[in-house]
């Protein structure tokens, strides 16, 4: 075995982080994981969760690596699994291959896990070495964390504006406001996330598909979910005429079950989640976020309106803003990005920090976190 490097380290890493990436968006409710397994400075064995969450990374890997995983060095996005379930631990898999060493980004918080596969390794004389571009690492599977950590989903507002801050004109147009490239790298997002979330009055004036148009990924479209607390949609939109090819979920709140809409949701195949009401007759949006996590939901992209997506930051639900500005201005009869926050002072706005700015032709992508 080669003595540990720490250049080599972070370079075998990032191309297990990049295999992972595959998995975003398609491995729910597992995280998505990458495993690159390296014998004398070459890669004998690669692998990352595969749609429905397994097989895990680490057992295509060894299966790609055969014999050749004896004595080498695995590097792994995600502490090895301890746990039983349809398939044997990970961990366990590692050990009886015969590897030697073992690189791992970062432990896995899930209680089942939590430490347990890093311990199996080293109970078995496997050197573990933990924390190889962690950050990196967690960056990549926030929502797998968020879910159990948080208990929730990890939530990304997508916005397409003005420079104004406009999202439309006071008629309502809105097509189209931003170019193709930027067009086309929404629905990428799309692709990327377990589902995508709007409001009803979003669904009801746009009439959206929210599907991934990508030549090539139309099968990574994600669930779609509408926040609906009042029962508006009929079930002749498109979202619920064909709620199940892709998967249409409605959110709705408990007392709006008896009057039929729910039960004519369902006949048509559409989930419905209902949950109590705030004070003003609306879903709350904490309740709705923790069903969505324990229906296994890591990753949650939403799309609109300007209602939902200040009702979120008032919240402190918002933990990723993606908005696209496009180079031009509507003023202020067209309809806002954000639906009133109620702040006050400038001092009490929600803040956050641009992690990036991306050109995409004519138009810009912030790309923007909670600020510390």
């Amino acid at each position: 075995m080669a003595e540990a490097d720490p250049a080599r380290d972070r370079r075998f890493m990032a191309l297990a982080l990049a295999l992972a990436g595959r998995g975003l968006g398609n491995v729910w409710p597992n995280p998505a994981v990458g495993c690159v397994l390296v014998q004398g400075g070459y890669i004998v064995g690669r692998g990352w969760t595969q749609p429905g969450g397994r097989p895990h990374a680490e057992t295509e890997a060894l299966a790609r690596a055969g014999a050749g995983a004896r004595g080498a060095t695995c590097y792994t996005t995600l502490e090895p699994c301890a746990h039983h379930g349809e398939t044997g631990p990970c961990a366990e898999a590692l050990v009886e291959a015969g590897i030697a060493r073992a690189v791992v980004a970062t432990e896995d918080p899930d209680p089942r896990v939590a430490g347990r596969g890093n311990a199996t390794l080293e109970s078995a004389g496997i050197e573990v070495a933990r924390g190889c571009i962690e950050a990196e690492a967690r960056a990549l599977n926030a929502g797998f964390l968020s879910r159990v950590e948080k208990g929730r989903p990890h939530v990304t507002l997508k916005l397409a504006s003005t420079l104004d801050g406009r999202i439309g004109t006071h008629t309502g147009d809105s097509r189209w406001i931003t170019g193709t490239l930027a067009r086309g790298r929404g629905h990428l997002m799309r692709a990327s996330h377990d589902a995508v979330m709007v409001g009803a009055a979003s669904a009801l004036a746009d009439d959206p598909a929210l599907t991934c148009r990508l030549p090539g990924l139309g099968d990574r479209s994600p669930v779609r979910i509408v926040i609906d607390g009042g029962a508006r949609l009929p079930t002749s939109h498109v979202l619920i005429a064909g709620g199940a090819d892709p998967p249409t979920w409605i959110v709705s709140t408990q007392d709006l079950g008896g009057d039929g809409r729910h039960a004519a949701w369902r006949e048509v195949g559409v989930e419905v989640i209902e949950v109590a009401a705030e004070a003003d007759g609306r879903p709350a949006l904490k309740a709705a976020l923790e069903a969505l996590a324990g229906r296994g939901l890591t990753r949650v992209l939403v799309e609109g309106g300007g209602r939902l997506a200040a009702a979120l930051l008032r919240a402190g639900l918002v933990d990723r803003i993606e908005w696209f500005r496009a180079p031009g201005a509507i003023g202020g009869d067209g309809v806002p990005a954000l639906a009133a926050l109620g702040v006050e002072r400038a001092n009490d706005m929600p803040r956050f920090h641009r992690v990036s700015s991306a050109p995409l032709a004519e138009d810009v992508l912030d790309t923007l976190v909670p600020a510390a």
